[in-house]
């Protein structure tokens, strides 16, 4: 016998779509989303409130979590943070682009791994420190950088410490993702320590270190010929 399935909770999805195609703002159109699917499978107003103000009460304080680090960072760039970074690394002669980016990328695999995933990001040590050194070891080498040069060295710097967490992290037990594939498996009927895909990770993990790296030493080697073609066509400019 045929069952009729009610699609119109699926009216969310079209939601979703219109309300970022539109550029409008998230947070709205979350909201917009959630209240049009409850209708659509038709919860009664009163549910749909208690379990709005339910998920508000159980994250009520994220919003402090993550603006109060970020409040920190923005008063410490206004007082300089980023000049002092780029004055310090500008200060070591034998200090590259590519040979930052790289101890930094060893730094972020290695804590990653256990556990320490909050101590880089983009945010709090990108943006403000790992970025502007970066600039500042390729600057103090060849003078005032291009806007090209300098958005490859962010884009760069970004990078390194995604690499660095995403396969440092699959070495840490405790990783979700880790939890979430023996869970998956054991229900399949195969038993697997989390321990055992943890050390699995550790081969994935140094061929991404491996591979990153050789990217960062190339690096400096772009970066100069790239801002000696800038000079270059500079000079002939101004022939």
């Amino acid at each position: 016998m045929p069952v009729d399935v009610n699609l119109w909770p699926l009216i969310g999805v079209l939601i979703i779509i219109a309300g970022f195609a539109l550029r409008f703002n998230p947070m709205l159109v979350v909201i917009v989303t959630a209240i049009g699917t409850a209708f659509a499978a038709g919860f009664p107003l009163d549910k749909v409130l208690a379990a709005i103000g339910a998920g508000f009460i159980k994250t009520r304080n994220l919003p402090l979590i993550i603006l109060l680090p970020l409040a920190v960072i923005g008063l410490l760039e206004r007082h300089g943070l980023r000049q002092h970074a780029q004055n310090w690394i500008s200060s070591i002669k034998s200090a590259t682009a590519g040979r930052l980016l790289i101890v930094y990328l060893a730094a972020r695999q290695l804590t990653a791994a256990i556990g320490l995933t909050s101590l880089g990001g983009h945010p709090q040590m990108v943006r403000p420190l790992l970025a502007p050194m970066a600039e500042g070891a390729t600057e103090s080498r060849y003078g005032k950088l291009s806007t090209k040069v300098r958005e490859k060295l962010r884009a760069m710097s970004a990078a390194t410490d995604n690499v660095g967490l995403f396969f440092g992290e699959d070495i840490f037990v405790a990783f979700g993702a880790i939890v979430l594939m023996t869970t998956f498996l054991k229900e399949a009927g195969i038993e697997v320590e989390p321990i055992h895909v943890a050390l699995w990770g550790i081969p994935t993990a140094a061929c991404a270190f491996a591979i990153h790296a050789f990217r960062l030493h190339r690096l400096d080697k772009q970066l100069a010929r790239e801002i000696a073609a800038e000079q270059k066509a500079a000079q002939g400019e101004q022939a």
